[in-house]
């Protein structure tokens, strides 16, 4: 683990793992159910008329996660949605 804990972490090991133990009546720490990853996700369907959407919506999840997110990009073309391959959309 690293030098520090994230504030969900802590979050996590001070209230709610203690809550958890007398809701549902656990003995051990071991019992209680752990993180193992969080993943966030934002769909920008209209990035592919204005890319500055995508800028925006990237700031957004970058002050949420404190964490630079990845661009997925379109893997096969559909022209309904006048999406090509290789487009940024996500």
């Amino acid at each position: 683990m690293a030098k520090y804990a994230p504030r969900l972490l802590n979050q996590y090991k001070e209230e709610i793992i203690p809550a958890l133990m007398k809701r549902f009546g656990y003995k051990n720490v071991m019992q209680v159910p752990r993180l193992k990853k969080i993943s966030l996700n934002i769909g920008v369907g209209d990035a592919v008329q204005d890319p500055k959407l995508l800028d925006h919506a990237m700031n957004d999840l970058s002050v949420i996660s404190g964490q630079k997110p990845a661009i997925t990009s379109a893997k096969k073309s559909i022209s309904n949605f006048k999406l090509r391959e290789g487009m940024k959309v996500g």
